[in-house]
């Protein structure tokens, strides 16, 4: 058989050795969102706390985090049109890479006490968290369409991995370096630099064949168009699918939900008298929401449908409004609201990521992929932004308020979105 000119550099897998190739390929984004995971907590939890530290005033320490929001979307245009010129694995080394480049220079910063500096390491470490984002994609390439949505979900699920232990290891990193020039709260941004860096590696070491280009070179010969794969291919793709319409709408919809009330719980626990132990605890409970129920998310995305999960997102979502919208000083209810919110972005994430991988041709697929983790992240940022306005001006039930208003038109194209399937399947 002869290969396409953009066709991995070893034999394209036949039909019995197609499932070992898809295991395997699997198996190694799991590695490298594991060690992705390590790393990006880290950014979390010490950013903050960084930039008060290097600016010398709290008014400037959600700037950090902010810029690492602000690098994660601002890299994935690029890296998309990278991964879809070049195949998954140069775009996911160079987004490893970059995060690395980004916690050095993070460290650095504290260092020579350079705030500029600082929020240019934290832009380039959000990169960290767009390979992680992007290898949810990569492990769809191959999969049957039947089964992708639990494919998404078991690399997604792999991050609960890291993001338990990545904070943990946080403490004991940073008294590494008492005595030393490098702050005591930067010291584990040099860790998070050798766990990008060894990912970078596993990646490019052992994603091979290709995944991406492997796929296509199993497509049929009439969708090896290279225009088919542009940003502008990419674009149009969307705006000629409305389950694709739907899909960007469900990542960047969950994503901005989950971000703008997250981000606030811990100051609506601290108002309320919770302790740091107790603000910890919710958060960990978010995060098992988040990932750790991922692959059900995934089985049931695969057996009763894309928009079904949608559906379930959004209730999941406003459920965890209101739950957390209501509960004032009832610390119980607080966790519960958001143990349901990491939930709800899960099934939207999970559901929302398998169609979108379904509704666009395949030549466009990375491209389109990458508009959306661009969507997702622009809207988060901005929502999270006005999330402290909004808390600010009318209080934390106000914002879970908004939160749920920002669900109805999702709501709203996920039942017309169902009604057209059914009228289609009728037809």
């Amino acid at each position: 058989m002869t290969r396409p000119v953009d066709a991995p550099d070893t034999d394209i897998p036949t039909p019995e050795t197609l499932p070992a190739l898809r295991r395997r390929t699997t198996a190694v984004l799991i590695a490298s969102q594991i060690l992705g995971g390590l790393g990006v907590p880290i950014g979390i939890a010490l950013a903050p706390v960084l930039a008060t530290e290097v600016s010398g005033s709290e008014a400037f320490s959600g700037l950090a985090p902010t810029a690492s929001v602000a690098g994660t979307a601002l890299l994935s245009l690029p890296l998309a049109a990278l991964m879809t010129a070049r195949g998954r694995r140069p775009g996911l080394v160079l987004a490893y890479v970059i995060g690395a480049v980004g916690a050095g220079l993070v460290v650095l910063a504290s260092v020579i006490g350079s705030f500029p500096l600082l929020l240019a390491g934290m832009a380039a470490f959000g990169a960290g968290s767009s390979a992680n984002l992007q290898a949810r994609f990569a492990a769809a390439d191959l999969v049957e369409p039947d089964r992708r949505g639990r494919a998404i979900s078991h690399v997604i699920w792999a991050t609960t991995i890291g993001s338990v232990l990545g904070p943990n290891i946080a403490a004991p990193t940073s008294r590494l370096f008492e005595g030393t020039s490098v702050p005591e709260q930067a010291g584990p941004f040099l860790f998070a630099a050798g766990i990008f860096a060894v990912a970078a590696l596993v990646v490019a070491v052992l994603l091979r064949p290709d995944p991406l280009l492997t796929a296509r070179a199993l497509a049929p010969r009439e969708d090896e168009n290279p225009r088919s794969r542009s940003l502008r291919a990419g674009v149009a793709a969307v705006k000629a699918s409305p389950m694709a319409r739907l899909a960007l709408v469900t990542v960047a919809a969950s994503h901005t939900v989950m971000v703008s009330i997250m981000v606030m719980t811990p100051v609506d626990l601290g108002h309320h008298g919770a302790s740091l132990e107790l603000v910890g605890l919710v958060i960990s409970g978010h995060i098992a929401g988040m990932y750790a129920f991922s692959p059900v998310l995934g089985w049931l995305a695969d057996r009763f449908g894309r928009l079904s999960v949608i559906g379930l997102a959004v209730g999941l979502l406003g459920c965890a409004a209101l739950l957390a919208g209501t509960a004032g000083p009832s610390h119980a209810q607080t966790a519960a609201g958001l143990f349901v919110l990491g939930l709800g972005w899960s099934a939207g994430l999970v559901a929302g990521s398998a169609l979108l991988t379904d509704s666009v041709p395949q030549p466009a697929r990375a491209a389109v992929q990458g508009l959306s983790d661009l969507t997702m992240n622009t809207a988060a940022g901005i929502g999270g932004a006005m999330a402290g306005l909004i808390v600010a001006k009318a209080g934390y039930g106000w914002l879970n308020l908004v939160g749920g208003l920002v669900l109805l038109p999702l709501a709203a194209l996920t039942l017309r979105g169902a009604v057209l399937r059914r009228v289609v399947r009728k037809g």
